[in-house]
């Protein structure tokens, strides 16, 4: 049985949590997860959710979230299709959580997302081959043109090779226990 996501807001999140009468799953990558997450949660990344399923209490409301809900909101009928009954959003994600005042779990020593590291490092290229295509000799726009073309192909194919690449980076490896 599939049904569309209901809205609520932190505060009613809370109080269901607080009751024991929902649990609170985290659709984002493990990553996203590490780095900052609302206390309580149960990390459920979409990207595997299919395969592995929800393994969820029967009785218990189910109460999506990421970030700002726009993921959400936007895997809305993949979502409530793998839960019996209604199923809700946080209303604004993780951001909305902490805006109203609500605890979350951050660890400022994780990495940060390989998404945000992506982003940084593809900017940092461009200002660099602008940079010095303008200073230095035109051929440097190459650099450019480069991150460019490999934006475009990661966003049409879902294939980011600066992403595997920097998955491999030292910081981003498992810290020792």
């Amino acid at each position: 049985m599939t049904s569309t996501l209901t809205s609520l807001k932190p505060t009613r999140v809370a109080d269901l949590l607080r009751g024991g009468d929902a649990v609170l799953v985290d659709i984002r990558e493990p990553d996203e997860f590490a780095r900052r997450h609302v206390q309580g949660a149960r990390s459920a990344p979409l990207s595997a959710l299919e395969q592995t399923g929800l393994k969820l209490i029967p009785g218990k409301q189910v109460v999506f979230t990421c970030r700002s809900g726009m993921r959400t909101a936007a895997n809305c009928d993949k979502l409530s299709a793998i839960v019996d009954g209604e199923a809700y959003v946080l209303e604004g994600g993780v951001d909305g959580w902490a805006a109203a005042g609500l605890p979350v779990v951050e660890d400022r020593k994780a990495p940060l997302e390989i998404i945000r590291q992506v982003q940084i490092a593809a900017g940092l290229l461009v200002l660099l081959g602008v940079g010095l295509g303008v200073a230095v000799a035109p051929g440097f726009l190459a650099i450019a043109a480069f991150v460019g073309a490999g934006l475009t192909f990661a966003g049409a194919t879902g294939n980011c090779a600066m992403a595997k690449l920097l998955g491999l980076a030292p910081w981003n490896r498992p810290r020792a226990a």
